[in-house]
């Protein structure tokens, strides 16, 4: 199956989950639910972007008395009068019958008077009120994840909480025998288990709550236990066991359990033994079991599916330009990603295709920051070949 195939069949299953309020100083990295609009004008007044003197612009140039001094915070007690000036500090309210602000450096103060040498342009260094946004206009729209600016803008426009979808729950399980915990001596033969941290910071990078399951043997009866205790989550994630070895049960078990498998195997590389299946509103990923396979699957495939669950309006992967640094030879019957780290030279991004594409090298992942998207082909592809990466998260 093709990679846009297996992703279509993915979020034609992949439900927004119930929305929930949330306090705006919680809700960095959700996703909202419905528009949020401002209560107010953004500046809710005419404001002075300076620390300086709000005057009349046909008064200017010439010498003004200072008739009152405004803080921030504090309004002037009474409108600008022809022929005087009142000093302001920046967010200053612009009081009734200035229409600028003049800077301090722009003008001689003698205390109570000042003197201005140039004509101060009608609207120079004042903030109109409604020049960000006006009351009940959109500040952040639906389907958007909340980052540091949105969340000040909401602030801002005095929006105390949001509406958002739930946070996903995810359950982790690696499967295998041989594996152990990072830490723990190895005995011949076994192996340190990565797969379910590395998962896990990409499920929580996403925007889920997850719960790793503790490894388990390559037994029918212990899968069993632990698969059906994922499944109460809204997205299970596995690794290892959907090959075709004689220990790779978690089809098998996922079929006992009532999970419909919805495919098995696509044309990606590496990850093409991934299943994916579903048990009622439960989506249910099989990742291979080498790490890097893991890691790529989840971007392509699991990610995806856990912002959609949350509502994202646009959760596939968003690949971006680059070229080729030293030349790649493409898999001739599969789309390939390929770890490599980018740079930028003359505005251009250069990727550089790591040494050591093995799908169980993830130590040499470790210097990679994006993926490369390789057609698949005959021909190899030249230095400076136009290509499309992903950026790691």
């Amino acid at each position: 199956m093709s990679l846009e195939e297996a992703q279509r069949l993915i979020l034609e299953r992949a439900h927004l989950l119930e929305t929930e309020r949330v306090a705006l100083a919680e809700a960095a990295g959700r996703v909202l639910a419905e528009p949020a609009t401002a209560r107010v004008d953004l500046p809710p007044f005419d404001s002075s972007a300076m620390d300086g003197f709000a005057v009349r612009s046909a008064d200017t140039p010439g010498r003004l008395p200072v008739s009152e001094r405004i803080p921030a915070g504090r309004p002037a007690s009474r409108s600008l009068e022809p022929g005087e000036a009142m000093g302001i500090a920046t967010g200053g309210v612009v009081p009734g019958g200035a229409d600028a602000v003049i800077p301090l450096e722009d003008v001689v103060d003698h205390g109570n008077e000042i003197e201005i040498a140039e004509v101060v342009s009608a609207g120079a260094h004042v903030r109109p009120r409604g020049g960000d946004i006006r009351e009940g206009d959109v500040v952040v729209d639906a389907g958007e994840v909340l980052g540091p600016a949105q969340i000040g803008a909401l602030a801002a426009a005095g929006i105390a909480d949001v509406s958002s979808a739930q946070r996903p729950r995810a359950a982790v399980l690696a499967t295998g025998t041989e594996l152990r915990r990072p830490g723990e001596e190895l005995a011949p033969g076994q192996i340190y288990e990565a797969n379910t941290v590395l998962l896990a910071a990409q499920l929580r990078d996403a925007g889920a709550e997850v719960d790793r399951l503790d490894p388990v043997a390559d037994d029918p009866d212990v899968h069993r236990s632990a698969l059906e205790r994922g499944l109460s989550a809204d997205v299970v994630v596995t690794s290892g066991g959907v090959s075709v070895g004689p220990h790779d049960l978690v089809r098998s078990v996922g079929a006992d359990l009532g999970v419909e498998e919805v495919f098995w195997g696509v044309a990606v590389k590496p990850g093409k033994p991934l299943w994916f299946g579903v048990r009622g509103s439960t989506l249910v990923f099989g990742l291979p079991g080498n790490p890097v396979s893991s890691l790529v699957s989840f971007e392509l495939f699991v990610r995806p599916a856990v912002l959609a669950l949350q509502g994202v309006r646009e959760p596939l992967p968003r690949f971006q330009p680059g070229r080729l640094v030293r030349a790649v030879k493409p898999n001739p019957a599969r789309t390939e990603l390929a770890r490599a780290r980018s740079s930028v030279s003359d505005g251009a991004v250069g990727l550089e295709v790591v040494t050591g594409q093995e799908s169980h090298m993830i130590a040499r992942a470790a210097g990679a920051d994006v993926l490369v998207l390789i057609p698949p082909g005959e021909e190899e592809l030249p230095p400076g070949t136009a290509v499309s990466y992903l950026r790691l998260a």
